[in-house]
């Protein structure tokens, strides 16, 4: 699986400019390649993210996470999120699960993941759990 320039380009944007608070990625089953398919603007919320997920097609996602510590420091953790719904194809569960992890060492600098099938399993309560 190959991935597109824009995917590393647009994630070294999120992780060191921040200009960006998710990105959506998605497999080109015809070209065998990862692509951008939705990016969040610095005031996006984790919710907006979440809706852009389809409820039927398997996605992946990263969501900078702003969070304040038990000691109050402000942080922030790069979540990498796979969003495999039961409602997607098996084809296209096998296909993100044995790219997932060649797609990651791409991305230098994800700090948590998440594997998701349902809404319930990726709620900004997990998240937060994930991030502390």
């Amino acid at each position: 699986m190959a991935v597109n320039d824009e995917c590393k380009l647009k994630f070294l944007e999120l992780k060191a400019k921040r200009n960006y608070r998710f990105i959506v990625f998605k497999i080109d089953e015809s070209i065998q390649q990862v692509m951008v398919e939705k990016v969040g603007t610095p005031e996006s919320t984790y919710e907006e993210l979440t809706s852009s997920l389809p409820d039927n097609e398997c996605r992946y996602a990263v969501f900078d996470f702003d969070f304040i510590t038990d000691e109050n420091c402000q942080k922030s953790k790069i979540f990498f999120i796979a969003w495999a719904p039961d409602k997607s194809r098996v084809r296209s569960k096998m296909l993100y699960a044995s790219s997932k992890d060649r797609f990651k060492r791409e991305l230098d600098g994800i700090q948590v993941e998440l594997q998701a099938t349902d809404p319930s399993e990726m709620s900004l309560d997990i998240v937060k759990g994930r991030a502390l």
